[in-house]
């Protein structure tokens, strides 16, 4: 797993990477004790990872106050997956689903569309190399460990890799607060559904790309979700309509 800063922290991130095998050394708090801790201990020492033992304080400063749950990881440098492999990947597929973040901010938010992505079968995940979050110490914690699972690309232009996507076959949706209420969507086939960022929504510039708009009615005071959990709703839909 990797990160900008080459950590990752807290139980399920740190045991997924190790499963991975992609951990180059564990920190484990000093004074942990318990089942957790052995599991952990046992799954390094069958992949060879040196353990080292730190003061909580320390953990905390190396994770910039996460809740690191008295694990620490340090690991390789994050693969993110070309777009050429996935799309070569999923030639022949009949039906297929790419997340697309337009511009996501918050670490957290990334975590958790990853963390359902994961669970629901998602092919991959697309994030602009800039001006959108990375694969954070953050955002893995909030993964629990999906990023060990779930592809995720980078591209530097989103516009083109929509156009791209178009060739391959995909039909390209989004997320607004008019359109075909998700109930209603026909989110058969290959699918390329794109979550605006948590202040402004999908960019104009990317809504003309856009084959279909889908909402989320909503009856109360507040005209929005978080993006968290509007992509867990539509993926759940896409899931749904699999089987």
């Amino acid at each position: 797993m990797t990160t900008d800063s080459d950590i990752i922290y807290g139980l399920h991130a740190v045991r997924e990477a190790l499963e991975a095998g992609t951990v180059n050394r564990l920190l484990i708090q000093k004074d942990l004790r318990g089942k957790n801790v052995d599991d952990i201990k046992s799954l390094a020492q069958k992949q060879a990872v040196k353990v080292d033992w730190a003061e909580k304080t320390t953990l905390s400063n190396l994770t910039e106050a996460g809740v690191h749950q008295g694990f620490v990881a340090y690991v390789a440098a994050f693969a993110y997956e070309k777009l050429e492999s996935l799309l070569s990947n999923l030639t022949g597929r009949e039906t297929a689903t790419i997340l697309i973040l337009d511009e996501l901010s918050d670490p957290h938010n990334l975590g958790a569309i990853a963390r359902t992505a994961d669970a629901t079968g998602v092919d991959a995940l697309i994030i602009p190399k800039h001006r959108s979050v990375g694969i954070t110490p953050a955002a893995v914690k909030a993964s629990t460990g999906a990023f060990e699972h779930v592809p995720v690309v980078r591209v530097i232009n989103l516009a083109q890799t929509l156009e791209t996507l178009k060739t391959q076959g995909f039909w390209i949706f989004g997320t607004d607060m008019t359109g075909t209420p998700y109930t209603t969507w026909n989110s058969t086939g290959k699918i390329a559904l794109i979550i605006g960022s948590e202040g402004r929504g999908i960019s104009q510039g990317l809504k003309k790309q856009v084959d279909e708009m889908i909402t989320l009615p909503m009856v109360g005071h507040v005209q929005s979700l978080n993006a968290s959990v509007a992509a867990s709703i539509l993926m759940y839909k896409i899931l749904e309509n699999k089987k």
